[in-house]
């Protein structure tokens, strides 16, 4: 089963970083805030390397109603 990713609003600040480890899966929109473009854009590692590296945890992943991140 794919993996499950939400960016919580209130706590990104808009770094980045997700879109530098994870291009393809994650992007800025117009207020500089992250959203998810393609969780299989990437290999999962690369998704939860990036969700990791987020400097406020605003991401989150999860497999089958298990949080990975």
């Amino acid at each position: 089963m794919s993996l499950e990713v939400s960016i919580d609003r209130d706590l990104c600040m808009g770094s980045g970083n997700c879109v530098y480890e994870a291009p393809g899966v994650f992007d800025l929109d117009e207020d500089q805030i992250s959203f998810v473009v393609d969780v299989d854009a990437a290999p999962e590692d690369t998704v939860l390397d990036a969700a990791r590296k987020c400097p406020t945890r605003a991401i989150s992943v999860h497999r089958d109603g298990v949080k990975l991140v």
